[in-house]
């Protein structure tokens, strides 16, 4: 009798333990299924962000480039020593003091949209002995020469830059190549020789010099949000390089490709640049919003960069202390000069 009582016992403290553990297995499982859940929703939002992108040729230079050259039915200008051949653009040859630009004659319009940039950046020189880089523009004026990676400084839209050469490298703050963004009103300059840090939005360093893999970059624009993004190292994969919210950019501005030789060269090319309209879901008021004029960030002191000043050298400290020195001996004789004529003078009054 006491056996089978033992024996009940047991059965049911194992019943009782089985429970507890299929209860907790239970409650871990759900945990999993809600966290998945939440993940495949949240991933799911992220893909139906944008429901549907097409491809808009109008805007878009790819192989075999018609459309592109010097007739009156050309969507495309070519501008300096620019060129085309079967498999790229080049707008600069490796060779010094070269200029050259490709730009598109049809207003962009679009107000969600994404562009992808194929491009190939070469040449014989030796790291940091080569220039300058190449800009993709989306700007009011098109056609312009001018220092900013071959086009006009104090331009109004957006500039994306891929600078190959260190102006200022004595600061050793990042490596280069570098992608950044900037966006212009019209009186804000782009300073080369600090490779443009005082109105930088974001960038990053990206290996985009005689690479063995194909080198892109995305830009997507969509609700006031330019994202900026590159693959460079041959994964097939984009990298966050920059994202900007409250970025606003008007309509009806040029979409272009610029490079800029110097001292130092390289070949720049264009292989495609592919515009895609996204379709994108509003609320009633971002339906509503301003028409903007003039591209602006709203919170721009937020991507203001603290340049420090380059200090003198000990030369130019000894030679300003130096002058400073005869200055003050100057005047002291000078002074004392002054000085002893206007005694004089006091004193013949006295006779």
């Amino acid at each position: 009798m006491a056996a089978n009582v033992s024996e009940l016992n047991m059965a049911r403290l194992r019943s009782s333990v089985f429970s507890v553990l299929q209860s907790d297995l239970l409650r871990q499982s759900l945990c999993v299924l809600v966290a998945f859940c939440v993940l495949t929703q949240q991933a799911l939002a992220e893909q139906q962000e944008f429901l549907e992108d097409f491809l808009k040729r109008e805007y878009s230079l790819v192989k075999p480039y018609r459309g592109l050259g010097f007739s009156s039915s050309s969507q495309w200008d070519l501008m300096g020593t620019a060129m085309v051949t079967p498999d790229h653009v080049r707008l600069t040859p490796d060779q010094q003091s070269r200029q050259g630009a490709v730009w598109s004659r049809i207003p962009f319009v679009l107000r969600d949209w994404e562009l992808r940039v194929h491009f190939k950046i070469h040449g014989i020189g030796k790291k940091n002995l080569n220039g300058d880089g190449l800009a993709i523009w989306l700007t009011r004026d098109r056609m312009q020469n001018g220092p900013v990676f071959g086009n006009m400084n104090q331009f109004v839209g957006l500039g994306l830059f891929v600078d190959t050469y260190p102006n200022a490298d004595k600061t050793h703050d990042r490596t280069f190549p570098y992608v950044s963004v900037m966006l212009g009103n019209g009186t804000l300059t782009y300073d080369h020789d600090r490779d443009g840090r005082t109105t930088e939005l974001g960038g990053c360093t990206a290996m985009t010099r005689n690479s063995i893999y194909d080198t892109f970059l995305l830009v997507r624009y969509s609700k006031n949000k330019l994202t900026l993004m590159v693959d460079v190292d041959g994964k097939q994969e984009w990298r966050d390089c920059a994202e900007v919210s409250g970025l606003r950019l008007p309509t009806g501005y040029y979409l272009g490709a610029s490079s800029v030789t110097g001292d130092l060269s390289d070949n720049h090319d264009v292989i495609s640049m592919k515009v895609y309209q996204l379709t994108v879901e509003r609320t009633p008021e971002e339906e509503e919003e301003e028409v903007v004029t003039v591209p602006r960030v709203d919170d721009m002191y937020q991507f203001q960069v603290d340049v420090e000043e380059e200090g003198m050298s000990g030369l130019q400290l000894f030679f300003t202390l130096l002058f400073s020195v005869l200055g003050l001996a100057v005047l002291a004789v000078v002074g004392l000069v002054l000085y002893g004529r206007w005694k004089e003078n006091k004193r013949k009054r006295f006779y």
